[in-house]
């Protein structure tokens, strides 16, 4: 009971450390370093090496945390995972993540047990312990970090080939590295403990790695059913992290009593059974979208305890001792990934300049590199404290250095989406004929979207006061001279605010002179509705329009609200499909953010009655609702 409550006391205390933990990491961003760096270093500075407010006798009582945040990364990773995303590039993507993987392990595992003798703690070891070290390094050395890389692409607004397939590997290696690590933990616990190497060890193996995979499937299917309880998403937030947290305690109860009753020490990597469970629910379960917005949600507040925490456990007098050890094998890692992303992008055939910087989207390490690094200290403790304080000090330089040097890579490859600080947003366009309040209104409203605006008036108003912000044309009539005058062809979007018979001369000068366009016309007199039917233009009538949105109103309060943008965050677009990739792509298997709804899609002129079975093709309009943020991020999915 007095253990319980002691616990209890330093968690609390913890907690004060990590919301003032995170107000130093945003001090950290907003000076262009990553978040977790300032996470790192905050744990540093509250740690025993530091102002000590976290003691060393503490941190042992806060075990639960890295455990539990471990589980959590292993889920977050296999929820980047979404094999309907990558079909498309596939061969690229393939050979990328052989020459990352493969590659990058073997030559770093050569070279780290190549420079044993003056790395401090394996000075002395056996050959069998230097090779162990060395796989173990080999395989940490793979490991990127997926949230850094999605924070990096979400940044620049990347899209492109590049950028796809860097994001696919990094994602496919982090599934694969600890598939990977699971087996040379094994191995390196052979060869350390010196016991015999016989082919029962593979069939071991082999019975380790199904039975994680049972175990992953079992979990997923309980998250399933916790995620189709009615509760609240903090609720089920909780019980996810409870799961990841039992899943270590189960491994460590098997590994701990399997040895008095098999022949072996049973191995069950908790990483890899939380990373299968987030695979199954993010590729074959309906439960997908709820389980994404969850893992979104609690991934700050887990992220800043981790790395905080890891910060505070940090040996800082050894890494006084050793970081030219760690500054050399930062540099090793560099040379081997440059080699990997060679080799790869050649077999790939992929174009001469991803062959030179296909490296550069895999520096950068965090999350799951670390719970690696964990791993290896809780099974090999005698020399694990050593290691881990040596490849942390790897893996926070690689966090300085890796998302400059993507964002490099992106801006070489062009495909960057970030707007010019010279110019708007976006190059919509519109020209509204008529000057009078409504179109004055219409102008700002839709300015606040982001359109480029301008009035084209033929008369001059004086009770309408002039707008600075508007770009105003007082035409001396309508013909298509004084059209062309105001180089109306540059205008997307046409709308005529005059009266009918002048609207009617606009719209004929428009069809028959200067070519399609998106013309949006008000009546007066519903009687001509059909004419401006004939020329192809899009008809308000004022007479029925007030009765039909208060009809919207009473049917649904909601919808009419996005139309009258009574929320200033939420809104409706049409954007249209031009991603190849997207093309036969189920609406349900798209991957939309949570306040993101679809209302329809339109294809050839068709409005479609769509589902979630309904495939898209190149060309179609969906309208969507949601936040403006969001629906900003999504059209930069649907582009080319």
């Amino acid at each position: 009971m007095i253990e319980f409550g002691q616990v209890l006391i330093v968690l609390f205390a913890f907690i004060w450390v990590v919301i003032a933990s995170n107000q130093v990491a945003k001090f950290f961003q907003k000076i262009k370093f990553p978040l977790i760096t300032g996470f790192l270093l905050s744990g540093i500075l509250i740690g025993p090496y530091g102002l000590d407010l976290i003691h060393i006798d503490s941190i042992g009582k806060l075990d639960f945390i890295n455990y539990t945040s471990l589980a959590f990364i292993a889920f977050a990773a296999g929820a980047e995972l979404y094999l309907k995303e990558i079909r498309n590039s596939i061969k690229s993507i393939i050979w990328n993540t052989f020459g990352q993987l493969v590659v990058t392990f073997i030559l770093g595992s050569l070279s780290m047990y190549y420079i044993a003798d003056i790395v401090p703690f394996m000075q002395g070891m056996s050959h069998e312990s230097k090779i162990a070290v060395s796989i173990l390094t080999g395989t940490i050395f793979v490991a990127r970090s997926p949230s850094s890389a999605i924070a990096v692409i979400n940044e620049m607004r990347a899209k492109g080939p590049f950028t796809k397939t860097a994001i696919s590997v990094t994602v496919i290696k982090d599934v694969l590295v600890i598939l990977l690590f699971t087996i040379c933990l094994s191995i390196a616990s052979i060869l350390i403990h010196g016991t015999d190497f016989h082919l029962d060890f593979i069939a071991y193996l082999i019975f380790e790695l199904v039975l994680t995979f049972i175990l992953g499937f079992i979990l997923a299917k309980i998250i399933e059913g916790l995620l189709a309880v009615p509760v609240s998403d903090y609720i089920k937030a909780i019980f996810i992290l409870i799961l990841g947290f039992g899943v270590y305690e189960f491994s460590h109860f098997l590994r701990d009593n399997t040895f008095s009753f098999l022949p072996f020490e049973l191995l069950i990597e908790p990483l890899l059974v939380c990373i299968i469970a987030s695979f199954w629910i993010t590729n074959y379960s309906k439960m997908r979208l709820d389980f994404h917005k969850i893992i979104g949600d609690a991934g700050p507040l887990v992220y800043a305890a981790f790395f905080t925490l890891t910060g505070a456990t940090l040996s800082i007098d050894i890494l006084i001792n050793t970081w030219t050890i760690a500054l050399i094998i930062f540099f090793i890692r560099l040379i081997t990934m440059i080699i990997g992303a060679f080799i790869g992008s050649t077999l790939a055939k992929d174009p001469k300049i991803h062959k030179r910087i296909g490296w550069m989207p895999y520096v950068t390490q965090a999350g799951v590199g670390l719970a690696l690094v964990f791993e290896v200290v809780e099974v090999f403790p005698d020399w694990g404290g050593q290691f881990a304080t040596i490849i942390i000090a790897v893996i926070v330089l690689n966090q300085l250095i890796g998302p400059p040097l993507f964002k490099w890579a992106i801006k070489l490859v062009g495909e960057s989406h970030l707007p010019s600080k010279s110019s708007d947003r976006t190059n919509k366009t519109a020209l509204i004929f008529g000057l009078e309040h409504q179109s004055l209104s219409l102008a700002k409203e839709l300015q606040h979207d982001h359109y480029t605006v301008e009035i084209a008036s033929v008369e001059r108003r004086k009770n309408i006061q002039h707008i600075a912000d508007i770009k105003i044309h007082f035409l001396e009539g309508l013909s298509v001279k004084c059209l062309n005058a105001i180089n109306i062809k540059k205008f997307e979007t046409i709308i005529l605010m005059l009266s009918d018979d002048e609207n009617y001369k606009v719209c004929e000068l428009i069809y028959e002179h200067i070519g399609t366009k998106m013309i949006i016309v008000r009546l007066f007199d519903s009687i001509y509705a059909d004419k401006f039917h004939e020329l192809g233009a899009l008809v308000v009538d004022p007479a029925t329009v007030i009765s039909k949105l208060i009809e919207q109103f009473v049917r649904s309060p909601i919808s009419a609200s996005f139309i009258f943008g009574e929320d200033d965050n939420k809104t409706m677009v049409d954007i249209k499909v031009q991603d190849k990739n997207l093309h036969g792509i189920a609406l349900r298997n798209l991957r939309l953010p949570s306040d993101v709804l679809i209302l329809s899609v339109k294809r050839k002129g068709q409005m479609l009655i769509s589902h979630g079975y309904t495939r898209l093709r190149k060309g179609d309009i969906v309208t969507m609702v949601g936040s403006v943020e969001s629906l900003e991020d999504l059209s930069l999915q649907f582009e080319e």
